[in-house]
């Protein structure tokens, strides 16, 4: 009995001073505390409000070399990854049709000329038999009839020249044709650049008849244009000459930067979300960026740099009591905020906030830097890592 006694007194001697305890916290806790404030320090950092795309990477200036006559293509004399220079060759289509066709169209413009030949010599001799009529007429050695046949004769002689002359002309046009399409026969690079793609095969029958066959693609890589698709819903606040960066899916540590350089009015249409296509150059001297990467892209609609940042959840905005979105265009806006003075009491300061993001805002006046303020983890939502928890006055 004296045991069981014992234990019944250590039991509530235990439950008095769990209570004793939990006593003293509720009746010694601040209103602040209840409330779970925290303060932060008013520093320095940089503000950047973006809007993100997904872009491909394409060379800035490129071509497409095809074949301008059929044929079988003879011989290839690049490859992929090759530099070439304009004027290079590229590949040779099998020029035998090409050859007789034009040294058949020589043999018979030789033919002609020799033909106009005769008929000059012809009208020569025209000429003179129309001089003798005319001496011979004047002396009424003749008749006029005689007369007029010579001077007929010197008319169709001339005729006769002047279409042979025009037959001529055509077998020359048809000359250079044929003499084109010999040479076109040797297909030369048309650009300084290198070789990223070869679309055909040595061996390979071509048929320029309809379309040109495409055989390679020639490209400078020294200038990359990157093509970014916006959606509708964010195409509104870009504008020519804002600064954008990318990063490649293989190499996240890198930022390569530009300026927007236009956008395409026409947008495509995937999966029912309407597309804007935003395009910006970047120097490739290292090689580093190659055609159909894809880019994580981000344009900077609005930034501030070095300047006086705040959580955006220690503001009370004096519109409707909300903060700023970062699809929102930057503008000054008032503010107040809680600051903790060096007594430990809490002051409403207004302050005027420039660039905001859902983060953070920009604080252009009102607040010094080093200065700490309040914010509520009702705010906030939970706690963040580093904050100070604030007391009713600070010791």
């Amino acid at each position: 009995m004296l045991t069981q006694k014992r234990v019944k007194n250590a039991l509530l001697s235990g439950l008095t001073l769990l209570a004793l305890v939990a006593a003293v916290f509720w009746l010694t806790r601040t209103d602040d505390e209840a409330q779970g404030v925290n303060a932060i320090t008013v520093e320095r950092g940089d503000i950047r409000v973006l809007v993100t795309a997904t872009g491909v990477l394409q060379p800035r200036n490129f071509v497409d070399v095809g074949a301008q006559v059929s044929g079988q293509l003879d011989r290839i004399h690049v490859e992929v990854g090759d530099g070439v220079s304009r004027g290079d060759l590229l590949a040779e289509i099998d020029a035998t049709v090409y050859a007789a066709r034009v040294d058949a169209t020589r043999a018979q413009l030789r033919n002609q000329r020799a033909q106009l030949r005769d008929r000059e010599a012809q009208m020569e001799l025209a000429e003179i038999q129309v001089r003798r009529q005319r001496n011979l007429f004047d002396e009424d050695a003749t008749t006029r009839e005689s007369l007029q046949t010579a001077e007929s004769s010197l008319r169709s002689a001339s005729a006769q020249r002047d279409a042979l002359a025009a037959q001529i002309e055509q077998t020359e046009s048809t000359l250079r044709a044929e003499e084109a399409n010999l040479d076109y026969a040797r297909i030369y690079a048309p650009m300084d650049g290198t070789v990223v793609s070869i679309d055909a095969r040595q061996g390979q029958t071509l048929n320029a008849s309809q379309q040109t066959p495409i055989l390679m693609r020639i490209a400078d890589l020294d200038t990359m244009t990157v093509q970014a698709q916006v959606s509708e819903a964010d195409i509104g606040k870009l504008d020519t000459g804002m600064p954008v960066y990318f990063m490649t899916m293989g190499n996240q540590a890198q930022r390569w930067h530009g300026e927007l350089t236009r956008i395409e009015p026409t947008p495509t249409i995937e999966n029912n979300v309407v597309l804007y296509n935003a395009l910006f150059d970047v120097p490739n001297r290292g090689g580093q960026l190659l055609p159909q990467m894809t880019a994580q892209v981000f344009f900077i609609t609005a930034q501030a740099e070095d300047a006086l940042v705040v959580p955006v959840s220690a503001l009370r905005f004096e519109q409707r009591g909300r903060p700023a979105r970062s699809e929102e265009a930057p503008t000054e806006r008032p503010a107040q905020v809680q600051v903790i003075g060096s007594n430990g009491q809490l002051e409403t300061r207004q302050v005027t906030v420039g660039v905001t993001d859902r983060v953070q805002a920009e604080i252009l006046d009102g607040l010094r830097e080093g200065e700490r303020i309040a914010i509520t983890l009702r705010a906030t939502g939970q706690s963040s890592g580093g904050d100070e928890r604030i007391p009713r006055r600070l010791r």
